[in-house]
């Protein structure tokens, strides 16, 4: 098992936008579990209802293939929604399938969420959260637009926190949990095997994409694209904020002129 735990450098922002996403989270999982199955299924993203602007309402059956058996028959649930199919793209961000998949993508997020938080600000970090959360969900919908499986989850959103960190941050320390034993590992190598195993897997799920349920590799790629992509245009920010974080502990000798640069709105 390798799960990191957190990362060394800490940040001079309390944050705020990465605390309320948390908590955010975690609400709507509770209302997920009281109000069931079809309460998730309607306010997740199904690939076919926004490619098609139809909102399914009755339960299909879908025949799913696989490689070391015969078909089977799958049913799945389907439930109306008050408002425009195409929104779903933003709720499903809030929807988990399980405390696990819950506890996962909270984890991660708490732990490189503050970071990028501190460079982007708390206005503009919340909407590349929510960019790169839309993007992922585009790439899983592009794969199979007719597909009737709901898809669901943060994990795209938390994919491009994650490559903005890396690019920004690829020397930060990370404490990682390797079966029984901590290390400290750079993030360019706890993220980066964490972004190359997604798009591995991403190209592996094309011919079962819109078959079955499961991770949504493909999310996580188009997120984490997206985040890499916002990293580099406020790149310069990052740098200055990464010298000024130093500066103030002591240990960079950098220039005397630590101004703030120009970035794009």
């Amino acid at each position: 098992m390798v799960l990191p735990l957190g990362d060394v450098e800490k940040t001079r922002i309390v944050p705020i936008a990465t605390y309320a996403l948390i908590a955010l989270n975690v609400v709507m999982f509770i209302v997920q579990t009281e109000r069931g199955d079809e309460f998730t299924a309607a306010y997740a993203a199904t690939p076919y209802e926004i490619t098609h602007n139809e909102d399914l309402t009755e339960p299909l059956e879908l025949v799913v293939h696989n490689d070391a058996g015969p078909p089977r028959v799958r049913v799945i649930g389907q439930a109306a929604i008050g408002f425009p199919v195409w929104l779903t793209m933003f709720t499903a961000m809030f929807l988990h399938g399980s405390v696990l998949h819950l506890a996962g993508n909270m984890l991660y997020l708490w732990i490189f969420g503050d970071n990028v938080e501190e460079v982007l600000g708390t206005v503009r970090y919340v909407l590349v959260y929510l960019a790169c959360g839309l993007a992922g969900t585009l790439l899983q919908v592009a794969a199979n637009p007719d597909s009737v499986i709901p898809t669901l989850g943060a994990s795209g959103a938390i994919a491009g926190i994650m490559g903005a960190y890396v690019v920004w941050f690829p020397q930060n320390r990370v404490r990682v949990l390797v079966f029984r034993f901590i290390f400290l590992c750079p993030a360019v190598v706890t993220i980066g095997l964490w972004i190359g195993l997604q798009v591995w897997e991403g190209i592996g799920a094309l011919r079962h994409v819109g078959q079955s349920g499961g991770v949504a590799y493909l999310a996580h790629v188009g997120g984490a694209a997206t985040g890499i992509f916002v990293a580099l245009l406020f790149h310069d920010r990052a740098q200055y904020i990464r010298a000024r974080n130093a500066a103030s502990e002591g240990w960079f000798e950098g220039p005397p002129d630590l101004r703030e640069p120009e970035t794009p709105i």
